[in-house]
């Protein structure tokens, strides 16, 4: 079974998404389910899409913030 809820879409070097990604993995770590990070630049679907707003986190496959991950928004989406 795949417990991947959180999806981080990101770049090296983007110190935003190094924010983001300190934030998701606390989360996910408390919260006990998965994640995974997608570099946009190693995916030109992602790049087209998401390029303007990284970070990007998604929750269960849909768009849940851009720029910044807030980590009582992002608990609370995930029920914790």
């Amino acid at each position: 079974m795949d417990d991947t809820r959180i999806t981080l879409i990101g770049k090296p070097g983007c110190h935003l998404c190094d924010a983001a990604r300190e934030i998701v993995a606390k989360v996910a770590a408390d919260l006990g389910v998965g994640w995974v990070e997608y570099d946009i630049n190693a995916d030109p679907g992602l790049k087209e899409d998401y390029w303007d707003l990284i970070p990007v986190t998604l929750v269960d496959g849909r768009r849940h913030d851009f720029w910044k991950v807030d980590e009582a928004r992002l608990r609370a989406a995930l029920g914790g």
